[in-house]
């Protein structure tokens, strides 16, 4: 746990820097109270992970696993806005404690930051840049039509969460300067561990306690939201299993991959990534 502490301080002090430099005092209080807030760090982990396990150091992620938190928190204030969620992380929402405008603004300005760090990398702007795509393709479409089936929700899932999660350990594929057979194998874990993620999440919304989330429950069926417990027939036991299945298959891509120098320890955190989204209760 050490071993896994000490590479989530790295990335919280690194972001903590990168929030001091804002220079505008209105949106750098903004911008700290969307990304300090807490939260699980996942992607930036994933990052960070992916980068030792082929072959690079902690100091050669960083930037880029701050960045793709910066890109996450940024969605997360739009997707506040879109659902009228009052409530994130355990306080108030972006635009419930500023206003919509305000919050709009803050999200800007965490891409702002994003884009900053990722710009010394042409990969590294692709990969991101993609990601984002994906990430609008899937707003969109969330929007205009809702899922008919599990396959459209599962395309609806990878857009909306498996990208930013393949964006993170490509992006710590690319530090650790793996090759484009590592890079993409990362991607494919991290998109399946994304989607599980995503699954568990849903069933968590219709299952869970809102204190125990730190969000409101039960707020996909308020908002009419699709999750899979919306869109199919499944119990929130099948819908786990699809968790699960998601996860076996993030771990099979993991297993293409040959560990690089040191980064054994790196990849048995990876796996346990795979394993602790499906069981995970906020």
């Amino acid at each position: 746990m050490e071993y896994l502490e000490s590479r989530r301080t790295a990335v919280e002090d690194r972001l903590e820097e990168v929030l001091d430099g804002v220079d505008q005092p209105e949106l750098a209080d903004q911008l700290r109270h969307v990304s300090l807030s807490g939260g699980k760090r996942v992607r930036p982990t994933v990052t960070v992970l992916a980068c030792e396990a082929a072959g690079g150091r902690t100091d050669d992620a960083v930037d880029f696993a701050v960045g793709i938190e910066l890109v996450h928190n940024a969605s997360l204030v739009v997707d506040d806005i879109i659902d009228e969620s009052a409530l994130r992380r355990g306080v108030d929402s972006a635009w419930a404690a500023y206003g919509h405008g305000p919050a709009l603004v803050a999200s800007d300005g965490l891409l702002g930051e994003a884009f900053a760090l990722f710009s010394r990398d042409e990969r590294a702007m692709g990969i991101v840049s993609e990601a984002m795509v994906e990430l609008g393709e899937g707003e969109a479409s969330e929007l205009v039509a809702f899922p008919a089936d599990e396959e459209q929700y599962m395309r609806l899932a990878r857009r909306k969460t498996g990208a930013l999660f393949r964006a993170a350990a490509e992006l710590g594929a690319v530090a650790a300067d793996a090759d484009a057979y590592t890079v993409e194998a990362f991607g494919d874990y991290a998109e399946r561990v994304g989607v599980a993620f995503q699954i568990r999440d849903d069933v968590l919304d219709a299952t869970a306690d809102a204190d125990e989330l730190g969000k409101p429950a039960g707020h996909d069926a308020a908002m009419e939201r699709p999750s899979i417990v919306r869109v199919t027939d499944l119990s929130p036991e099948e819908a786990n299993s699809r968790a699960r299945a998601t996860a076996d298959a993030a771990l099979d891509a993991l297993s293409t991959v040959e560990t690089e120098g040191t980064g054994g320890h790196a990849m048995e955190y990876l796996r346990d990534l795979a394993e602790f989204v499906v069981v995970r209760e906020r």
